[in-house]
Formats: structure tokens, C-alpha cells, sequence
């Protein structure tokens, strides 16, 4: 049996009569004749009811189409997605900036210029690299000046655990630590102290200290684990070692000279000084070191002493701003401060002469080089970089301050021109232009001041308004917003599909499944279709939000994770849909000869039966698109979802989540806000005309 086209059909005939009338037109001359063969060649053109050419047929898909594209708010929501499509996914290609692109701006701010503050640390400087210090004494210099001070002391001397150190004053603020060896001379209090050790094996005593008279003969005589024994009245205690050896305790009570004794003064001023918990003493122009060694206390003169480092709370200004010193031009300068006044480093000669409240430094010739000052003003980032001149004059502007009992006080001084780069203006020689700039000088409770002026400088440019270079302006961290936008739109349009396609996969088997084959397994899906509908979506992704924050997961690993969370937890409506249709499609005729042909039961639900299902399929995806863009921007919002810098429509509007930045940073969140209501309602739209368009009955 031959097959048709019948639209090809109809084709063919019109063009056929269209040839035969212009024919008959040109025969007749435009006379009468003409109608009368038009009026013939009408009733032989007469189509009959089975002439295959009669009927014009549309596809179905045409047919849907045609229905579509009448309903006018279905095709201005198609031209709404196709717009937001090619604003996310192609407008970014043509833009000028990246997403995650950070923009700087020169502007002009009140910052923190400078620091000022009294001197109350004191810093040291090596003297000698060859004489050693112990680490605990040089970190307890500070407490130990400071005791010194409010003990109206100009010395004091320290027992290491090495050796000895005194710390002695120079002049006023500047402080000399030198280090000794440590001769002991006695021991006193109560308990037991190692005298030495005695090795059976090499028939040998080797002391801690000094040799004691007979003990090594004693020694010999030594058996068992431990014991005692006494000689010349002192008692001895001994613990077996290893290697046949004794280590042999002394048990004390009282002074224990390691040579002749000092007598009762010395005793007394011993007893003293550990009543008070002194460090030294002095007796007889002698001075002895105490330290303390569990209950007992080690008494010790210092020898050989050597100046180790110098220690001042003075701090160094050069009166030219490039001037640099090293630490030993410091130590040198200190040490002469009070002792000759002149001294050389760095290859160069000067003088020192102390001042009021300072300590003025002079070249070889005469000239002022640098200044040694108890108080310091600095650049607050801690940078010596000020001039001279200027840390003078806010100097002296504290100092008036303090006389009159001011916390807050302004100046003005000249400050480098700024050019609108933050560079600094020259003139035509190279030289720095200066403006008068106002100053104004601020005590804090710690008794530090604050210096504060206005400065150009390169900041981010964070919460620019809209401008030919922004056109959406820039958020709070720096970033272009309209840039921003569209990577957003790329990222919610892409979950709102990824989502919905998960919906729709496990949906479409699980409900194909339990529509098929009923049942025991109709039963089980259904089951599970009520457990997802009723778990809690949000506390759920508030928890996986949480627990992706502890483990700092990845932007795009979190990213994906929580489709997937939104795809699992979203087809149980699908499910429903796809069994409920199928329970009616399985009875039908189609069916019956599907199945009596042999065809397997997966061709079956998957070639037969989810086809048919596929109209409502399309019309639910279009519609559940929008609620999944919305759910994801609001997991965004909350800051569950996904995380700066990645942006997202959510993320967007959360940068500017507190009301005060609402109400001035409009311009940030509202064209979000609106792309968000657009592109839903857009879906909303399509998803009803597909709807209708599938199923015109029910529209009427």
C-alpha cells in the first residue's frame, strides 16, 4: 500500500490549478469565455471526501506549539528566561570585569597619622657579642630596672644558673647589664645538697665543689643501696647509681662554708637578706650573690666581670629623615652619654651631651646629628619614617597639652602634597610641595595620643555609587556588582536546573516503578514517598550548612552537595505524578500489545509508558525551577548555601543584609532582588503555557 504526504499532496494540487487557470486566462482573452471554462475547471477541481489531498494534518508537537504561542504571557516569559539566559551565561564574556575582581580607589580619609607615647619599656643593645647572658635575665631586665627604680637602688646583682650579673645605672635611663663568674663561698638552710659522687669501680670521689677533707676515704668504705654516715659532725646521706657508684648528699642545717668561715656579721646580713628575699647583699665592701635552690639558698661572689648590653627607654631620632644608625651606634652613644661624652661608630667620630629630658648628638664638626628622647612619636603602623621637625612640634604640642590638663588638642603643620594617586607633589626642581594640614591630637585611656589628619590613599573601593565605570556600583568588598550579578545568575540558573533534574530522575524511576509493577512495591515506594515529604528541608540544610562550615569544605564541593541534598529531598512529588499516570496508561490498548509482543517490562515503563508522561514531566520541571531558584537564594541569604566569593543571587543581597545597609546601598540588593522575581515569574509563566498548551481542556 502506497504511503502519502499529504501536505506535500496539497501542495502539489494547488500549484497544479493555479497553472491550468492562468492557462485558461491566457486562452480566453479576458471574455467571457474565461469564466465559463473557470466555472468547468471548478467543478472538475472538485475535491472529494476520500481524496487524500483534502486534509492538512499538523503534528502534535506542532499542534502544542501553535497553542503555546498563543497565550501571550507564555511567550513574554520565553523571551524573559532567554533574556536572563544571555545576560548570565554570554553577558560575562563581553564584560570587563570578573566576579571575584577587586577595585581600588584613591580617596581622601581622616586616618590614624601618628602615635605618641612616654617611653616605659626599656630596650637592649649588645655591647660585646663575646660575653654571654642567659635568656631569663635579659627577659627579666624590664621588671628588674623597674625594681631598681621603685627600690631607689642604682645596682643590683642576679645569680644565674650559668653565672653571675649586675646590673648597675649609667645615668639617668640607661642601665648596663654585666656578667661574671659566680665563686661560691657557703650554703645555708635546711635540707640536702650533693656534695659529689664516688665510683667503686675507679676507687674515685669527684666533688660538685670543693674537695671535702676525709669524705673520699669514707667513700671507700660504703656498702649497701643507701645509708648515711657523719664525719667531722656533718651528717651524709648516700643512694646507690649505676656503675657501682654513690651519690653522696650532705645534710645541712644552718650556714656550710665551702672554705673558712665569714663570721657573724656576714651571717647576719645573710639571714637578712634571705628574710627578705633578696637577691644580693653586701658585706664589708663585698658583694654576694644569693640564689635560691629549692630549700636551700647558694651564696656566691661575682669575678670577672664584663659589660654585656646596655639597656635605655630613650628612643633615637635623626634629625634627617634618611638618616639610619646601627644598634652599636646606640650602645656606643649610651655608654659615652655619661662617661667622656665623645665616642666613634659606623666609621665616624661624635659627641653626646645630655639635655632637658634628652640626649643631643653631634657630628665631628659641630652639627646636630640625632636625639635620644624619653618620649616617642612614630607612624601608628610603627614606621620611623616622620621628620624631624614634626615629631618636634607634636612633641611639644603634648607637653603643652599636659600643662594644661587637655585630652584633645589640634595643630597644624606642613605635610607633603598628595597628588590624587597618593604620590606625593613635587615642583618643577624635584622638591616636595607642603600644605598646612590640621592635626588634632587625642589621649586615649591608656595614655597613648592619637594623631589623626586627612589623607589621600589607595583603598578598596568598597560601596561605590553607580557610574559610567560601575555601572551597578561596587559592594562591600570591592567587587562590581553588575559582574557579580551576572556569574550569579550563572550559578542560580545552573542549581534550579541541576535540582530539578535530579527531581525528575529519581522521581521518573521510582515512580515508574511503583506505577508498573504495584503491589508490594507500590507499597514500599509510597512508604518512602511519605517519609521524604515529611523531613524537615530547611533544619536539614541548616545542619549540613553547619557542619560544611566546621569542616571548611570547598565553595564548589558545597556547592554541590547541596544540589544534590535539594535534588534528594525534592522527588517524592514527582514519584506521585509519574504513578499516577502510569496506574492509568498501563490498562490501555497500547499496552496490551506492547506486552503480548514480548517487549521487556524496562522498554516497556521507559519506551512506553514515561513518554506519555513526559507533557506533565515538562510543564512540572518549568514550574518547579523558579521555587528551587528561590530556595537557593534564600539557603544563600541565611549563609547556607554558597559561600563569598562565589556569587549567587543569594550571596549578593546577603553583602547587605542589615537594615542600615538596605536603606543606603539600594542600589546593590533591589536589581538583584528584581532579576530574582523576574526569572521566577518568568518560569511561573512558561510552565502555565506549557500547561495549557499540553492540555487545552482544562483551560476551558
Amino acid at each position: 500500500m502506497a504511503s502519502y504526504d499529504l501536505n506535500e499532496e496539497l501542495k502539489k494540487h494547488e500549484a497544479q490549478t493555479a497553472a491550468e487557470h492562468m492557462k485558461d486566462r491566457m486562452d480566453a482573452g479576458q471574455s467571457g469565455a474565461y469564466q465559463g471554462n473557470a466555472f468547468a475547471k471548478a467543478a472538475e477541481d472538485t475535491v472529494d471526501l476520500g481524496d487524500v489531498s483534502r486534509v492538512k494534518v499538523l503534528s502534535p508537537g506542532r499542534q502544542v506549539f501553535k497553542r503555546f504561542i498563543r497565550n501571550r504571557l507564555a511567550v513574554f516569559g520565553s523571551v524573559l528566561l532567554i533574556t536572563m539566559f544571555v545576560f548570565s551565561f554570554i553577558g560575562p564574556l563581553f564584560y570587563a570585569y570578573g566576579q571575584k575582581q577587586i577595585f581600588y580607589t584613591y580617596d581622601k580619609q581622616n586616618v590614624n597619622y601618628a602615635l605618641a607615647k612616654a617611653n616605659t619599656s626599656y630596650n637592649g643593645y649588645t655591647l660585646d657579642e663575646n660575653v654571654e647572658t642567659e635568656r631569663n635575665v635579659v627577659n627579666a631586665m624590664n621588671s628588674n630596672i623597674k625594681k631598681m627604680l621603685s627600690q631607689g637602688q642604682t645596682e643590683m646583682l642576679i645569680a644565674g644558673e650559668t653565672g653571675g650579673f649586675r646590673i648597675r645605672e649609667a645615668g639617668p635611663g640607661i642601665y648596663v647589664l654585666s656578667a661574671g663568674q659566680t665563686r661560691p663561698v657557703c650554703t645555708t638552710g635546711e635540707g640536702t645538697v650533693l656534695v659529689g659522687s664516688y665510683s667503686s669501680v675507679g676507687k674515685k670521689m669527684t666533688y660538685t665543689g670543693e674537695a671535702v677533707p676525709g669524705l673520699e676515704e669514707e667513700a671507700a668504705k660504703l656498702k649497701g643501696k643507701d645509708g648515711t654516715f657523719t664525719l667531722d659532725g656533718v651528717t651524709y646521706s648516700y643512694e646507690r647509681g649505676a656503675a657501682k657508684s654513690y651519690d653522696i648528699y650532705a645534710e645541712l642545717s644552718g650556714v656550710s662554708y665551702t672554705g673558712a668561715a665569714l663570721g657573724s656579721d656576714f651571717e647576719k646580713a645573710l639571714s637578712e637578706a634571705v628574710s627578705a628575699g633578696a637577691s644580693s647583699f653586701t658585706v664589708d665592701g663585698t658583694d654576694y650573690v644569693v640564689r635560691k635552690d629549692g630549700a636551700l639558698y647558694q651564696v656566691s661572689t661575682l669575678t670577672n666581670e664584663q659589660d654585656a648590653r646596655v639597656y635605655t627607654n630613650y628612643t633615637l631620632d635623626t634629625i634627617e629623615q634618611s638618616g639610619r644608625v646601627s644598634d652599636a651606634f646606640k650602645a656606643a652613644a649610651l655608654m659615652a652619654a655619661y662617661d667622656g661624652g665623645s665616642f666613634t661608630a659606623d666609621g665616624a667620630d661624635y659627641t653626646i651631651e645630655p639635655g632637658e629630658g634628652s640626649l643631643d648628638i653631634y657630628t665631628a664638626d659641630g652639627e646636630n646629628y640625632a636625639e635620644f628622647n624619653s618620649f616617642s612619636v612614630r607612624r601608628y603602623s610603627g614606621e620611623d619614617t616622620m621628620e624631624y621637625e614634626l615629631k618636634k612640634a607634636i612633641s611639644g604640642k603634648i607637653e603643652e597639652m599636659r600643662e594644661q590638663n587637655l585630652k584633645s588638642s589640634t595643630m597644624v603643620h606642613d605635610l607633603p602634597q598628595q597628588n590624587e594617586d597618593g604620590s606625593y607633589s613635587r615642583d618643577e626642581n624635584g622638591n616636595l610641595i607642603y600644605n598646612e594640614t590640621e592635626m588634632k591630637i587625642t589621649q586615649r585611656d591608656t595614655g597613648e595620643y592619637v594623631i589623626n589628619c586627612d589623607q589621600i590613599n589607595y583603598v578598596i573601593d568598597i560601596y561605590a555609587s553607580p557610574s559610567a565605570k560601575h555601572v551597578l556600583g561596587t559592594d562591600g568588598d570591592g567587587f562590581d556588582v553588575l559582574a557579580r550579578i551576572m556569574y550569579g545568575g550563572r550559578i542560580s540558573l545552573m542549581v534550579g536546573f541541576v535540582v530539578v533534574f535530579l527531581e525528575i530522575l529519581l522521581g521518573v524511576i521510582m515512580g515508574g516503578l511503583a506505577g508498573y509493577y504495584g503491589g508490594w512495591v507500590d507499597n514500599l515506594v509510597m512508604r518512602m514517598v511519605d517519609v521524604f515529604y515529611c523531613l524537615p528541608s530547611m533544619p536539614i540544610m541548616i545542619i549540613l550548612g553547619a557542619m560544611m562550615d566546621a569542616l571548611r569544605m570547598d565553595t564548589y564541593i558545597r556547592l554541590m552537595i547541596m544540589m544534590a541534598a535539594l535534588g534528594i529531598m525534592g522527588w517524592a512529588g514527582v514519584a506521585r505524578l509519574v504513578r499516577g499516570q502510569i496506574l492509568s496508561l498501563r490498562e490501555q490498548e497500547f499496552m496490551v500489545a506492547a506486552e503480548a509482543t514480548g517487549i521487556k517490562v524496562r522498554a516497556r515503563i521507559f519506551r512506553h509508558l514515561v513518554p506519555n508522561v513526559m507533557p506533565q514531566l515538562i510543564v512540572t520541571a518549568t514550574m518547579g525551577i523558579g521555587s528551587v531558584i528561590l530556595t537557593e537564594s534564600t539557603l544563600s541569604f541565611l549563609g547556607l548555601g554558597v559561600k563569598h566569593p562565589l556569587a549567587t543571587w543569594g550571596t549578593i543581597i546577603n553583602s547587605v543584609s542589615s537594615a542600615s545597609a538596605m536603606a543606603h546601598y539600594a542600589f546593590i540588593w533591589i536589581p538583584v532582588g528584581l532579576l530574582i522575581c523576574v526569572t521566577v515569574i518568568a518560569f511561573n509563566f512558561v510552565g502555565d503555557g506549557l500547561r495549557d498548551a499540553y492540555d487545552p481542556k482544562a483551560k476551558r
